[in-house]
C-alpha cells in the first residue's frame, strides 16, 4: 500500500503508459530519460479532442446521460491516492453521483479496452475523492465512431485494482525496482526504448 506521507504523485498518463509497458515508468522516472512522446501520431491527435467536444451533441448527453451539470477541462489532485490528471469532463448525474467522461480518438470495437476502465476508475476516484461524491460509472466517447458514448460500470473491485496499479507504478519509481516487460512483444516493435531495453 502506499505511503500516504509520500510526496510523490504519478499522473493517470503514467498508468496508462504502465499498462502499455511497466518498463515505461523505470525508463521515465528512474533514469529520466524521456519517450519524446510528441512524434507519436495519435498522442498528437489525442491533443486535439478537446476540439470534438463541440461535436457531441449536447442535449443528447444532458438526456441520454441524465446529466444535469458538468465541468469541463477539470484538473485533479488527490492527496489520498497519490494520483493526478485532467479529465475531460465531470458529469453531475441526476441520481446524485458523478461521472468522469473521457473522450479518445478511437473506433468503439465491441468492447471497452482494460486501458480506457481504469483510466476511468482513476478520473473515478479522484472526482470522489476531491468532490466528496459518489461515483459508479464512467463515460467513453470514440470520436472514430461517431462520437458513440459507452457506459463503464466502475465497481469496488475496478477502483481497488486502479489503487493497485497506483501502488505498484508507486513502488518502481520510489523504490528504483526494475520490472518485467509486457508480455506482448509486438509492442516493443516501435518502443522508444527497444535501444536500451534488455
Amino acid at each position: 500500500m502506499m505511503d500516504p506521507g509520500s510526496d510523490t504523485f504519478i499522473t493517470v498518463s503514467d498508468v496508462m503508459e504502465y499498462l502499455f509497458c511497466p518498463r515505461f515508468i523505470y525508463f521515465m522516472y528512474c533514469l529520466m530519460i524521456p519517450q519524446h512522446e510528441e512524434r507519436h501520431y495519435k498522442v498528437l491527435k489525442g491533443r486535439e479532442l478537446h476540439a470534438a467536444r463541440e461535436k457531441v451533441n449536447r442535449n443528447y448527453i444532458r438526456k441520454k446521460l441524465q446529466c444535469e451539470r458538468k465541468e469541463i477541462a477539470v484538473y485533479l489532485v488527490s492527496r489520498r491516492y497519490h494520483v493526478k490528471g485532467e479529465v475531460d469532463e465531470v458529469l453531475f448525474l441526476s441520481d446524485g453521483t458523478a461521472a468522469p467522461m473521457d473522450y479518445k480518438f478511437a473506433e468503439y470495437r465491441d468492447t471497452i479496452f482494460r486501458t480506457h476502465k481504469y483510466q476511468s476508475a482513476l478520473y473515478g476516484l479522484m472526482i470522489a475523492d476531491c468532490y466528496d461524491i459518489a461515483v459508479k460509472r464512467g463515460f467513453v466517447c470514440y470520436t472514430r465512431s461517431n462520437h458513440l458514448v459507452k457506459e463503464v460500470p466502475l465497481g469496488d473491485k475496478d477502483f481497488e485494482r486502479a489503487i493497485s496499479i497506483v501502488d505498484n507504478v508507486l513502488t518502481i519509481i520510489q523504490k528504483g525496482f526494475f520490472p518485467a516487460p509486457t508480455r506482448y512483444k509486438a509492442r516493443c516493435i516501435d518502443c522508444a526504448y527497444r535501444n536500451i531495453c534488455v
